[in-house]
């Protein structure tokens, strides 16, 4: 078995889907995790880019199903989180307008964040070291303080935490571990970037979310693919079984191999 077949097996992508079956099978895994859990409902976080916004609809429809079918309110909440301004936050209240949504808050994580960073600059100028927190390392700070904020709310609301990564961010390790990737349950895991966005046509997320270049929104200016370099049509395709060129599929399996601690269980003796 190749390493490409290993991974795509890991990861449970299919060749092509139905995106009709694909929501309806999602919708019946939150509504049936919900229930077994003993939670009012879900809570996700809306950064406006196309990921969450699927989660979004699918939570939303999990929700109203259960409480059409059971006659007992289960709730979505959506969560802004901005780290100060946030140029696109029109795009995550349009998501959660074109939802529905009956529940959002915003929680504004740059008050917590920089004061994180002041303390570690302080911590490190104790030892010798006399510099700011680098840009990566504060971008980890803001991915753990959102899930921090997403985790309070959760508890006192009784409510599951909803990941929105999925196999095209799986593969590459494209998420900030004990951040993004901290939550309670992930919808979408098994869909590469390309499914993610033949659902969303079907679903009902905005086309100004659906076309938007993909962004971890850790700092002014980043894109996913930019960073990466690696384009999503080329990590789809790959996660299809198709043959991509050599250059690109030596940087994703790189990827997927460097960042193997992302993705498996703690290791201990």
């Amino acid at each position: 078995m190749s390493l490409q077949d290993e991974i795509i097996q890991q990861l449970g992508v299919k060749p092509e889907i139905d995106p009709e079956q694909e929501i309806r099978k999602r919708v019946d895994f939150l509504k049936e995790y919900v229930r077994k859990s003993g939670t009012t409902g879900l809570l996700i976080a809306i950064s406006g880019g196309i990921d969450s916004a699927v989660a979004t609809g699918l939570c939303k429809k999990a929700t109203d199903e259960l409480t059409a079918e059971t006659g007992r309110e289960y709730m979505t909440l959506g969560v802004f989180q901005p780290y100060g301004e946030q140029v696109d936050i029109s795009d995550s209240y349009a998501v959660a307008e074109a939802f529905g949504l009956k529940y959002r808050v915003e929680t504004n994580i740059q008050e917590a964040v920089d004061e994180i960073a002041l303390e570690v600059e302080h911590s490190l100028k104790s030892i010798g070291i006399s510099r700011h927190l680098s840009r990566g390392g504060k971008g980890n700070v803001k991915a753990r303080t959102r899930m921090v904020a997403q985790y309070a709310l959760a508890f006192d609301l009784n409510l599951l935490v909803v990941g929105t990564d999925h196999a095209s961010e799986a593969i590459t390790g494209f998420f900030t571990k004990w951040g993004d990737g901290a939550v309670d349950i992930t919808p979408l895991s098994s869909l590469n970037k390309r499914q993610v966005r033949q659902l969303a046509a079907v679903i009902g997320v905005p086309d100004s979310v659906i076309t938007k270049a993909p962004t971890a929104g850790l700092w002014e200016g980043q894109t996913d693919e930019a960073e990466l370099g690696i384009t999503y049509d080329d990590n789809s395709s790959y996660l299809e079984g198709k043959t991509i060129s050599d250059a690109a599929r030596e940087k994703l399996e790189k990827q997927f191999l460097k960042t193997a601690h992302k993705r498996n269980p703690i290791p201990g003796i």
